[in-house]
């Protein structure tokens, strides 16, 4: 299951992701991922999470971010939640030219039971549509 988070720049869309992985960590039987592109969220993040900032692995592009999920979803047999915060950043690419990511995540999700949450800096009334079918 893809869930999405949604709003302008500003809305509070990283605060609503950290209280839920924090939510979900205190209660979940398996592993918690939450990736972005910045430090600055780490301490606010509760200890059963794993935090990982893309920047300390070098990925540029929406082809690296791809596969470096599949890894992350592939290391571990029990995670149960990822979190990816800002993915059009991550990927270096506005959010109507991730299509491919959008799929790609489903099918994880699906294949492997993991829920994953997304921030998307974006309007509801502007989702793309392979987007607007998760809000």
């Amino acid at each position: 299951m893809i869930k999405l988070i949604y709003g302008s720049k500003g809305t509070g869309k990283t605060k609503q992701l950290i209280q839920a992985a924090n939510a979900n960590a205190r209660e979940a039987k398996g592993l918690s991922v939450f990736v972005t592109d910045t430090k600055r969220y780490m301490y606010d993040l509760e200890r059963g999470v794993r935090f990982i900032d893309v920047n300390d692995w070098a990925i540029a592009g929406e082809d690296a971010l791809c596969g470096f999920i599949k890894g992350v979803a592939a290391c571990n047999g029990d995670n149960e939640y990822i979190y990816i915060d800002g993915l059009g950043r991550i990927a270096g690419k506005p959010l109507e030219e991730l299509a491919g990511i959008f799929y790609m995540l489903d099918k994880i999700s699906n294949e492997n039971g993991i829920v994953i949450t997304i921030t998307c800096s974006c309007a509801k009334e502007e989702l793309p549509d392979f987007v607007a079918k998760y809000a």
